[in-house]
């Protein structure tokens, strides 16, 4: 227990460090300014005579970077938030800096009119920026190999497993930067415990509490009860408590869905609510008008592309460069999905004889190394070129190019009814389930993932996992 609250402080401590690393790169990118300005002369020459050394600037070093530094702080550089992603670091960063700049260069502008340049200025706002993005990024990546390596991991034990302790699920599946891990889970009802949520395993019931807290070294339990069980809540916050384990509730609300309440106070007193229904309408023609786009400049700036590969399809083995099957989309509609063929041309016939070899939980059919891949298909799979000819899909409207992925009809009819949500959007070329390990993936976290994706869809989240894509994708990460 005290290596791990050793763990969970380092992140704290560099809180205190944070400020003063920012400091030393505001001043590195002054730095770097000043020879942009005065040696390269870029942009703008400087005579000779007009040259400033670079001691004279000691005050607006020291002022700028102290500026910067509150901006910083202020604006939140600073706080502790957990699940705060790199997008946001870095928006804060570049307001911050900004923010900075435009001060400096308004007291300068009023306190010294004749101020030797103020375009230094830029140059430092610019490479302030870039540094302090490169920082946050080595911050993110130190962050992350500390999650896999189980160091400042909150390990979590979910109460509870109705429709609101598997939004708990969803979450923190989608969201592995918040740094949380559920060990397990407790329910009253046998059948939930012995089904398990995709690779989360039942630890018995809420009787045994206190027992699996310390066996399992819980840090938080989180309670989604039925609000009807609020004595049970209580007995179980109680019990995590005594056992040294933090406590957080999830309200059921009646039920009412987590993405639509709202939390506001009154005067210091918490009041839960009820968000006001919002228009959709806007986030659809946004999704298809950037889905069109997307599509449209996928489709001319890959064209050469395509040409190789088909050709490439056309001398490795017999059979048509593009493969055709049916697939389901939005509301259960049926649609012809297009891929470059990877496989033989008599693949279809040979899947059954294969089904015993199928490594992939649920109604869903994957093989690592698949014997009816060619061989240049075993190249587009591992780079997800075979996917490219789908755009001609989102320009038809058919797929998007973010969304859950398209089943098969076949897999549709094993699906249980809480799986059915993930055929209420259109599905998508890459999606959280891409990002999130893609083959490697179960079938009720994929599940989980696309509900997830369903439930917090904005444009800002479809960017996330575009960004996300690029790098999976090079990587060939659970991709077979």
């Amino acid at each position: 227990m005290a290596d791990r609250q050793r763990s969970a402080l380092l992140p704290s401590r560099w809180l205190y460090v944070k400020p003063f690393v920012d400091a030393i790169l505001f001043v590195l990118a002054f730095l770097i300014a000043y020879y942009l300005r005065y040696e390269i002369q870029w942009l703008r020459s400087v005579e000779t005579a007009y040259v400033v050394p670079l001691r004279v600037y000691g005050p607006s070093i020291a002022g700028l970077t102290a500026i910067l530094v509150l901006v910083s702080w202020v604006e939140g550089a600073y706080r502790l938030r957990r699940g705060r992603s790199l997008l946001d670091e870095l928006f804060i960063a570049s307001r911050s800096i900004v923010l900075g700049i435009a001060i400096v260069i308004v007291i300068v502008f009023f306190a010294t009119p004749n101020y030797y340049s103020r375009l230094i200025f830029g140059y430092t706002g610019i490479t302030a920026l870039l540094l302090v993005a490169i920082s946050r990024t080595l911050e993110k990546v130190i962050r992350d190999q500390r999650h896999k390596r189980g160091l400042g991991i909150v390990r979590v034990l979910l109460v509870g497993v109705g429709e609101s302790g598997r939004s708990v699920v969803r979450t923190i599946m989608a969201r592995p930067e918040l740094g949380y891990r559920i060990i397990g889970f407790l329910d009253d009802d046998p059948e939930k415990v012995h089904a398990g949520i995709g690779p989360y395993p039942g630890l018995g019931n809420t009787s045994d509490l206190e027992q699996v807290i310390r066996s399992q070294r819980i840090d938080q339990v989180i309670v989604a009860l039925p609000s009807a069980n609020y004595r049970r809540t209580l007995q179980v916050a109680r019990t995590s408590e005594q056992a040294g384990a933090r406590v957080r509730i999830v309200p059921d609300l009646f039920r009412i869905a987590i993405s639509s309440v709202v939390l506001d106070s009154l005067d210091g007193i918490p009041l839960l609510g009820v968000r006001e229904p919002e228009l959709l309408d806007w986030k659809h023609a946004w999704k298809r008008l950037s889905d069109i786009i997307i599509s449209v400049l996928a489709l001319i700036l890959l064209s050469p592309l395509f040409l190789l590969v088909a050709l490439a399809i056309r001398l490795d083995s017999p059979g048509p460069i593009i493969f055709k099957q049916t697939r389901v989309g939005r509301n259960q509609r049926q649609f012809t999905f297009l891929k470059f063929r990877t496989m033989s041309n008599d693949a279809e016939a040979r899947l059954a004889e294969l089904k015993s070899q199928n490594e992939a939980d649920g109604p869903i059919f994957k093989i690592r190394d698949d014997p009816r891949r060619t061989r240049i298909g075993r190249v587009l799979r591992r780079f997800s070129i075979d996917e490219m000819p789908q755009f001609w899909n989102v320009l038809r409207g058919e797929l998007s190019v973010v969304g859950p992925r398209p089943p098969l009809p076949s897999e549709v009819q094993e699906y249980e009814p809480w799986h059915l949500r993930r055929l209420e959007v259109s599905p998508g070329i890459t999606g959280l389930w891409q990002v999130s390990g893609r083959s490697d993936l179960t079938f009720d976290e994929m599940v989980l993932l696309d509900i997830y994706y369903i439930e917090n869809w904005s444009p800002l989240l479809d960017l996330r996992i575009l960004l996300k894509t690029v790098p999976t994708v090079l990587f060939g990460n659970g991709a077979y």
